[in-house]
């Protein structure tokens, strides 16, 4: 009888995740570049009552008599499908069309990467640079910070679709900086690790981060200026696997209270 009791409560604790998954979800549905997360679930150990070859009579039987143990979270995994494009009025918000990563440096002189592409013009010690809202310098398919050149105003900065970074001048000509804005990919993206403030880590299960601007065999990506890429949050999706959750989490602990009857039960035989 006791079995059932923990066998139950792995279910509670389970789904008691699921839903801090879900919560998760809702709570960045605004939240730009956002993707996306699912909870996955694994059964644990079972044990065999009875071997495939033995029963009461002594008969052959081919299928065992196992019970499980429960469930545990096995993964939480993000799916990064192309979130929808919101217009802008701000020159430096960048949306990727395709399966780019911004790249940014760090205050601790590491490379993260982003799909939250809300950028600003703000002066830092190397002149006027592209940085998130956090300050983090974005990179250039060199990895080199992007500077407006002096006596350039940033507002005559320009970026066109394939990232390319240049400047109007006062007579309106375009020059071109030789430099754009810098993409990456990722053999798996979901082995990304998810940080703070919308970065993302490389990590072993991702693979290295594969330049778009010098690897062959890669889709482009397009950036789209004057565009924002929102989460791909589904609200009604999520609701409905909320309520999922919160039944799953409510069977679990009517399961407990049939146990804790059952046990009842058999302690008052003895009276």
């Amino acid at each position: 009888m006791m079995r059932s009791l923990w066998t139950a409560a792995t279910g509670m604790i389970a789904q008691q995740s699921n839903v801090d998954t879900i919560s998760h979800n809702l709570s960045n549905v605004n939240t730009t570049g956002y993707k996306t997360q699912r909870a996955e679930f694994k059964s644990l150990l079972y044990q065999n009552l009875q071997t495939r070859t033995t029963t009461a009579n002594g008969e052959n039987k081919p299928v065992p008599a196992q019970v499980g143990l429960g469930t545990r979270i096995a993964a939480i995994t993000s799916t990064y499908t192309q979130g929808a494009m919101q217009a802008s009025e701000n020159d430096t918000d960048f949306a990727i069309d395709g399966d780019g990563f911004f790249a940014v440096r760090a205050e601790d002189g590491n490379v993260y990467y982003t799909r939250n592409g809300s950028f600003f013009w703000a002066i830092g010690p190397t002149g006027t640079t592209l940085c998130t809202s956090d300050g983090y310098p974005v990179l250039d398919s060199n990895n080199n910070i992007i500077v407006v050149p002096q006596g350039v105003t940033s507002g005559s900065m320009k970026i066109s679709g394939d990232g390319e970074i240049g400047y109007l001048t006062a007579q309106g000509a375009y020059v071109s900086l030789n430099q754009t804005i810098g993409l990456h990919q990722f053999t798996n993206p979901a082995g990304l690790q998810k940080l703070s403030r919308s970065l993302l880590a490389e990590t072993d299960a991702s693979g290295a981060a594969m330049n778009e601007a010098t690897t062959n065999g890669l889709r482009r990506s397009n950036v789209r200026q004057g565009y924002l890429e929102g989460s791909n949050v589904q609200v009604a999706d999520e609701m409905v696997n909320l309520i999922i959750a919160q039944r799953a989490y409510e069977l679990n602990s009517k399961a407990i209270q049939a146990s804790d009857d059952m046990l009842q039960l058999a302690n008052n035989l003895k009276r």
